[in-house]
């Protein structure tokens, strides 16, 4: 019996393993999109208030 245990707790460990890398490279890679959304928000931003001549994010400055 103690073989079979064995094998069992084996193969949850190897479960968990898989969910724990799943999960980073999840995180890996909504921390991209974010970094890539920020890009994007902080251009929009420049172009914004180029366009309507006002400081919306307060900066001290346009675009």
């Amino acid at each position: 019996m103690g073989i079979f245990w064995d094998l069992l707790q084996e193969d949850e460990l190897k479960k968990q393993q898989q969910q724990a890398d799943g999960l980073e490279e999840r995180v890996e890679l909504l921390e991209t999109e974010l970094a890539q959304t920020k890009t994007l928000l902080r251009k929009t931003l420049e172009v914004l208030e180029k366009h309507v001549q006002v400081d919306i994010d307060g900066d001290g400055h346009l675009g």
